[in-house]
């Protein structure tokens, strides 16, 4: 079992870092900001923090109102 997850490693540990690394922009972001399109605050948090890499992209794409 071990050795099918060293395979593997090299691949997850990129997408790992992309994910935190995303999870932590987004909910800066949302902190920091007031204004949505869509949604409110705690909907935001709520899919960025739980939603892997997709709810970061989606709040980036369509939740992110404008400054």
């Amino acid at each position: 079992m071990f050795e099918q997850l060293n395979q593997y490693l090299p691949f997850l540990i990129p997408l790992i870092m992309l994910q935190i690394g995303l999870m932590i922009a987004t909910v800066v972001h949302i902190l920091r900001h007031d204004t949505y399109r869509i949604g409110n605050r705690t909907v935001w948090l709520i899919i960025g923090v739980f939603v892997s890499i997709i709810g970061p992209v989606l709040y980036f794409a369509i939740g992110k109102g404008d400054e």
